[in-house]
């Protein structure tokens, strides 16, 4: 018989990061980034998850989640995943929900792991030893020396693809992405993405004149919303330009739905989004039937241990403000070299811990002492 752990205890909690300086892409500028953890005990171990979003989130889990879990066996994830998507139908399982469901998703596969005393890609079974990895940063308010700096930084660094942002502008956009490609010089491919920020019209323009400077990536070119739009821009951009979206995937529906159009060369995913680490393996399985290759999004020390066990991946983003936080905030957050991340030993779970008196000062909820 399987062995069963109660879960004890739920708690959540938010800390606001400032940025390194202001950042912005096509469509939004920010100067903070929110981190929301999540602590799942059972069994003597205590599980850790978190994502990327709002105190909104970490209050959802605790007032709506929480209870749904309490007393279940916190070894048994695909049932608990069911029971918490059940449980916000009438809250709407997207935005919010779908990511207070992420966040306590990877705590129960941390405290899975822990329990069993395996890495999470031992008990999935790895499909590979080392994840490509991807510079992503040129923010759209970097001046171009702070662009440049960045991306050369990920070059020496040994990265073999660079990604920047940029706007619907492509007057404006020309010469930036001009000089992040002479920035990225022959060793590195360069991406770019516009977060939904063009019309079609506008993302077809960009995608012309990217193809023609050597970019061979363009993400969100127009809003994921757009499903026809993404299949138009796909259809006619010119061939060496890959078009991918997926990001803002919070279920597997969505992803069926692009891919089922048509609409994307690549398939994106993150595990902070799209109902956990549960949801990211169904985005997998979806990206294997129909044989388009997975890329993961953001969030890379979240990623990395379930990323060693995908079919259909191909790399995953090194997202600039996240691997900042998570260097700042995470017990042996991962490293990346020579264009891979590797685990730096077989810890279990996520191989992941909050340095807590590193993060109480961010602390945004709950308010109060610790």
């Amino acid at each position: 018989m399987s062995p069963e752990a109660p879960i004890t205890g739920v708690r959540t909690a938010a800390y606001r990061v400032p940025t390194d300086r202001p950042e912005g892409d096509g469509t939004l500028a920010w100067d903070a980034t929110v981190l929301v953890t999540c602590e799942i005990e059972a069994g003597g171990q205590t599980g850790f998850g978190y994502v990327y979003a709002d105190s909104a989130t970490a209050l959802f889990a605790s007032d709506v989640l929480a209870g749904v879990l309490q007393g279940r066996d916190g070894l048994a994830t695909a049932a608990r995943w069911r029971e918490m998507v059940d449980a916000v139908r009438n809250h709407g399982r997207q935005g919010v929900a779908a990511m207070a469901i992420s966040l306590c998703d990877a705590a129960l596969h941390d405290l899975r792991g822990k329990y069993l005393g395996a890495s999470l890609s031992t008990l999935l079974g790895r499909r590979r030893e080392a994840v490509p990895v991807y510079g992503s940063g040129g923010f759209t308010t970097y001046a171009p020396s702070e662009m440049d700096a960045q991306i050369e930084g990920w070059v020496d660094a040994g990265f073999h693809a660079v990604k920047i942002k940029v706007t619907s502008d492509l007057a404006a956009e020309a010469p930036r992405i001009a000089r992040a490609r002479r920035a990225a010089g022959d060793g590195a491919a360069l991406m770019i993405d516009a977060n939904g920020a063009c019309s079609r019209k506008q993302a077809l323009k960009m995608a012309d004149f990217a193809a023609a400077s050597g970019v061979v990536w363009f993400e969100e070119p127009v809003s994921s919303d757009d499903v026809e739009g993404l299949r138009l821009v796909r259809d006619q951009a010119p061939a060496g330009v890959e078009l991918a979206a997926g990001e803002y995937g919070y279920d597997a529906f969505h992803f069926r739905r692009l891919l089922e159009a048509g609409a994307v060369d690549v398939l994106q995913a993150d595990a902070t989004r799209c109902c956990g680490i549960t949801g990211l393996l169904q985005a997998d399985a979806l990206a294997w039937a129909a044989t388009v290759p997975l890329s993961i999004h953001c969030a890379p020390a979240l990623h990395l241990q379930a990323a060693l066990c995908l079919q259909r991946l191909i790399h995953m983003e090194w997202f600039h403000d996240h691997v900042r936080i998570e260097d700042m905030l995470m017990e042996a957050p991962p490293v990346a070299r020579n264009g891979v991340a590797i685990p730096e030993d077989d810890r279990p779970g996520l191989g992941l811990a909050l340095k807590q008196a590193d993060a109480e000062p961010f602390r945004i909820w709950p308010r109060g002492p610790a």
